[in-house]
């Protein structure tokens, strides 16, 4: 796991910029700490910050060049399957002369040039300069748990795996009004696109050719939608499938030259994970965060029944409200594109702490959007089904709207979740899928930008197509499939994913995703929509597939989430930062992008009885004027 950079030039200004990735170098360091290196031609510099987990030696060290001096790779990521790759190599003639994937990466791409993607089981962001054609070819993993930004003008190509890489060229920073707008819809923002105009993110199962100053990209994996040929099968087989594909996917990624170990939250796709992984590995690490002040968010106990029942060596850090704001700057200020998704504050707590006893840590990402594991899911099923449930909540909906509403109680955030299902209902599938992915609606957005003030403006024509693009698998004939497919593409990959890649490799930590290796993902997306929710349970075959292998007590008991206590901070310890600077009215009008009259109705609600959703929007907006300070202020 390493971070990465590279420029090309185009012609002799282009060229002024390559010493400038001495200095893009320098800001990936964390991403890889224990070395660096940079490849210089005449009109190219590849750089790499190295995270050393696979062959640890010198020989490894990238930027790689194969033995005849032609092609350079920088690669970011993890090859698991690289060893049935290697003797195929050695039998062509090939002498290696390291242990590492990367090696093999390269040389099969000598060989086979793009088709190599098709064999590699992983995940990566990787670069290879072939010095004689002077072209470089750029390749992304299939569900994008690797990021890739990319930059292209007259005179430069650019790509680097983190915002601030491509700051360090001095490129111009030109604020995306269309993706800011998503952006306080979703408190994330989708690729390919990202904050800036110039700026854009290669799309997950896509590779990039770079020549003669000319770009190609081109698309080489697609997640499969459903096969109707699979409901021939008996259940039983499938439950075999499963349990076969995952404990495949979870010892190729046992592999390690460097100490493992597995995130445990006490929910069920960790506890698989980790039930796996254990018999494969004498006493595996494991490692959950507590939380001393909100005991209903507490998951250690079941973790530790799963500890103990597969003899883990097992630590837990228990944190206080304290802990977590204590390292609320530290979080906000690696973020380097406005991202909002509060639970980031966690993830980077637990990475932080596990990082001081392993390099690599399994996870159990990705489970909840192939199986159908999020309330939204289970809204969805009761929304299209049209029963009974749909029709007292519409018979409801204005007692839920009189009734105060706040994520913060048990009571408010119940009459909060009726009213938004109760309205979602009256909505068309596309709509509902939209609104309950976000935190405002595209009216209250308008409000709140300036550039969105018009009806007629062609910012609202740019962000339809754009939204039109992401809800296109959506149907009103469809099943939840479509929910999940499109989950699959927009909240996995850009909200997820890029959470846990920036948290964690702030603090130098590799995280590994066995429900991503390719093979269970292309089976569990085959599936129809039965096996994986009904009107009693979700992720049903995977309930059912793992049953007899985690206590019993995590089968009864609903999906956790974790809430940090924001509202708490905005009205004690962040009151000030908003009032007073973040959020001042002196600084919006300054600023010029805000309308003030918008912005003060929001911390009116803020510091009322009732405010709702409003502090999910407060957050996504503290987190942009942070960003804005940090980043524009400078400009």
């Amino acid at each position: 796991m390493c971070g990465i950079t590279g420029i090309i030039a185009f012609n002799e200004t282009g060229r002024l910029a390559i010493p400038l990735i001495e200095n893009a170098l320098e800001t990936l360091n964390q991403r890889g700490p224990d070395s660096k290196g940079i490849y210089q031609n005449t009109n190219i510099a590849l750089a790499h910050s190295r995270l050393a987990i696979i062959d640890t030696s010198n020989a490894a060290s990238q930027p790689f060049t194969d033995a005849s001096g032609r092609y350079t790779i920088i690669f970011n990521g993890e090859f698991f399957n690289f060893k049935e790759h290697q003797q195929y190599l050695i039998n062509k003639g090939i002498q290696l002369i390291s242990e590492s994937d990367t090696e093999v990466l390269l040389y099969l791409y000598i060989l086979e040039k793009e088709k190599c993607l098709d064999k590699i089981n992983g995940f990566f962001a990787f670069a290879i300069y072939d010095a004689i054609e002077q072209s470089l070819f750029i390749a992304r993993d299939r569900y994008g748990v690797k990021p890739l930004l990319l930059y292209n003008d007259e005179h430069k190509f650019i790509f680097a795996s983190e915002m601030k890489a491509l700051l360090a060229f001095n490129i111009p920073k030109i604020i995306d009004e269309v993706s800011l707008y998503t952006y306080l819809q979703l408190n994330y923002i989708p690729a390919p696109y990202s904050i800036f105009k110039n700026v854009s993110k290669l799309l997950p199962g896509t590779y990039l050719k770079l020549q003669n100053g000319k770009t190609e990209i081109i698309k080489y994996y697609e997640i499969p939608l459903t096969n109707p040929l699979l409901t021939t099968k008996q259940p039983e087989e499938h439950k075999k499938t499963l349990i076969n594909l995952l404990d495949e996917s979870v010892q190729k990624r046992l592999v390690a030259d460097v100490p493992l170990g597995a995130f445990l939250s006490g929910g069920l796709d960790s506890s698989i994970i980790t039930a796996l992984a254990a018999q494969h590995t004498q006493q595996l690490n494991t490692f959950s965060i507590g939380y001393k002040n909100e005991p209903h968010f507490d998951e250690t106990y079941y973790a530790q029944l799963v500890a103990k029942k597969y003899n883990t060596n097992h630590t837990v850090f228990s944190l206080s409200n304290d802990d977590l704001f204590a390292n609320l700057h530290q979080t906000l200020n690696y973020i380097d594109e406005p991202f909002a998704d509060s639970s980031a504050l966690a993830v980077n707590i637990l990475s932080m702490h596990t990082r001081k006893y392993v390099t690599v840590a399994l996870s159990g990402d990705g489970a909840d959007e192939l199986f159908a594991g999020y309330n939204k899911h289970r809204a969805e099923y009761q929304a299209r089904a049209k029963g009974a449930f749909v029709q007292l909540a519409k018979l409801g909906a204005p007692l839920w709207k009189a009734l105060p509403k706040s994520r913060n109680s048990k009571f408010g955030n119940t009459i909060r979740q009726l009213q938004k299902f109760s309205d979602g209902t009256s909505l068309t599938a596309k709509e509902r899928y939209w609104r309950w992915a976000g935190y405002s609606t595209e009216q209250e957005t308008a409000n709140l930008l300036k550039s969105f003030s018009g009806l007629d403006k062609q910012q609202h024509v740019d962000f339809k197509i754009r939204q039109t693009e992401i809800l296109k698998y959506i149907s009103e004939a469809g099943d939840i499939n479509d929910v999940l497919y499109t989950d699959m593409l927009l909240v996995l990959q850009n909200d997820m994913l890029t959470k846990v890649d920036m948290m964690s490799m702030a603090n130098s930590l590799e995280v590994r995703t066995p429900f991503l290796d390719v093979n269970v993902v292309n089976f569990v997306a085959s599936l129809p929509s039965a096996y994986k929710i009904d009107q009693q349970h979700q992720k049903k075959l995977l309930r059912e597939a793992f049953r007899t292998y985690l206590p019993e007590e995590l089968f009864y008991r609903k999906k956790q989430g974790f809430e940090l206590p924001l509202l708490k901070w905005f009205r004690t310890e962040l009151k000030t930062l908003i009032v007073n600077d973040l959020l001042a009215d002196d600084f919006i009008i300054a600023q010029g992008i805000f309308n003030i009259d918008a912005v003060r109705k929001l911390k009116l609600k803020l510091f009322s009885n009732n405010p709702n959703d409003v502090v999910a929007q407060i957050w996504g907006l503290i987190v942009f004027q942070y960003w804005w300070k940090q980043t524009m202020s400078e400009s």
